[in-house]
């Protein structure tokens, strides 16, 4: 007996060896489709949270403009989305992430669609990581509407759409996300101060003064309430539909969910962005206050933007303490731009300009300042995306207006471009605020 069990141990001891591979095989399997899934799933609600944050553009746009352009804007900001993520997707993600290097670290191609492409992010679906940049293409496209709201015809806008969404956007993205010669050089971006905010921005600043400001807008006897926001409630809802949706914007850069470090990290950029955007709109409370003898709403919600579009691009890198100072300094930048904007007469409703151009460019120096990154490195990066931007869509813009296909008359904006372009209008308490065919 004790014989025949001394024969069967290693028999029994190869089939328990064999038992343990097995189960260790399938559990490490086992936990790569966690991380898979974990991984995908906490990047799709991040890419629709970014997706979200278009209705929050709307509203503020909507909201800090007249009530004769409602239709108009939402038109716009709608249809930028929805041309827009089939334009990147045709063009804009094969220049952003190709791998044939056309110019190297100027200018790659990786063909048409999604599959075509890829990152080189490793355990991501090319589908959900293409659903994340295209998101974030949207929002460099919609900054724009704001700053050219109320005197643009609405066919420039579709072909501006275009332009950026297919070349300006991906081409300076590849130079920073794409491993072009940004990335090459060191440049830090993490979320997109500059590669996002800073593209629209500046593309809103050429837009702004190609087409000269609304009429009457910088005359010295025009009444206050002609230009004055129609709906607060609108801008304001939209400013706190923006800071939700940047939780998709700034933690789901992280690109990567499972783990204690990347879940540590993760942490830090949510919380920094919250500390930067409550800096932010404190600062410009504050500064517009004593200029203006009076709290102003609309400062203070353009101070929560500016301190989050300030921390985006190094939210991963400073201290909560240091998000705070930045969310402050980029908070006094809006408003000083803003009233910057108004000795230069120029014409941006919604201060795109002062908030994704000029707290876009202080984001990519403080990551420099605070973040330990080389300043000579962040200010070419940061100098190059927004002349880059401004240069093309400046370039589009005095095409468009040579053409006499860029701004509305005189006579269409005075009534409002709802009923002129669309033939509709936002608030028709009667039913017959719809123009006829006639």
């Amino acid at each position: 007996m004790t014989k025949r069990l001394l024969r069967a141990l290693p028999l029994a001891l190869l089939f328990s060896l064999l038992a343990t591979s097995a189960f260790a095989q399938e559990g490490a399997v086992a936990i790569g489709e966690l991380t898979y899934a974990v991984n995908n799933i906490t990047l799709f609600i991040c890419a629709v949270l970014v997706l979200f944050m278009q209705a929050g553009f709307a509203l503020v746009e909507l909201g800090f403009n007249s009530s004769k352009n409602v239709v108009n804007i939402m038109f716009k900001n709608f249809i930028d989305m929805a041309l827009g993520v089939m334009i990147y997707w045709f063009v804009g993600f094969g220049l952003m992430y190709g791998a044939s290097q056309i110019i190297p670290g100027f200018l790659s191609w990786g063909g048409f669609g999604v599959s075509e492409v890829g990152t080189g992010l490793e355990g991501l679906n090319p589908q959900a990581n293409f659903l994340f940049q295209v998101a974030f293409a949207a929002t460099a496209a919609t900054i724009v509407s704001g700053a050219v709201a109320g005197r643009i015809k609405f066919s420039a806008y579709l072909i501006y759409t275009v332009f950026i969404s297919a070349i300006v956007y991906p081409i300076s993205g590849f130079w920073q996300w794409g491993g072009g010669w940004l990335y090459q050089m060191g440049f830090h971006d993490f979320a997109g101060s500059l590669v996002v905010h800073a593209v629209g921005g500046f593309a809103g600043l050429a837009g702004a003064i190609v087409l000269g400001p609304r009429i009457g807008r910088f005359a010295k006897d025009a009444p206050k309430h002609v230009f004055a926001p129609h709906n607060y409630a609108f801008a304001g809802l939209g400013v706190f539909i923006l800071w939700i949706g940047w939780y998709g914007f700034n933690p789901g850069s992280q690109l990567a969910f499972v783990g204690a470090t990347n879940i540590d990290a993760m942490m830090l950029v949510a919380v920094n962005t919250t500390l930067a955007a409550g800096a932010g709109a404190v600062a410009a409370l504050s500064l517009s206050w004593f200029l203006l003898k009076r709290p102003d709403l609309g400062s203070a919600l353009n101070g929560a933007l500016a301190g989050l579009v300030s921390i985006t691009a190094n939210c991963d890198a400073v201290t909560n303490t240091e998000s705070m100072i930045i969310g402050v300094v980029g908070g006094l930048l809006v408003v000083l731009a803003t009233i910057l904007l108004e000795k230069a007469k120029i014409d941006d409703p919604v201060g795109a300009w002062p908030v994704h151009g000029v707290g876009g460019l202080w984001g990519g120096l403080a990551t420099a300042i605070f973040g330990g990154y080389a300043l000579t490195t962040q200010i070419i990066g940061s100098v190059s995306i927004a002349a880059w931007a401004f240069v093309t869509c400046f370039a589009l813009f005095s095409l468009l207006k040579a053409m006499g296909q860029l701004r509305v008359s005189p006579e269409e904006e005075e009534i409002g471009l709802d009923l002129t372009e669309h033939g509709a209008e936002a608030y028709s308490l009667t039913g017959l605020g719809v123009l006829s065919g006639d």
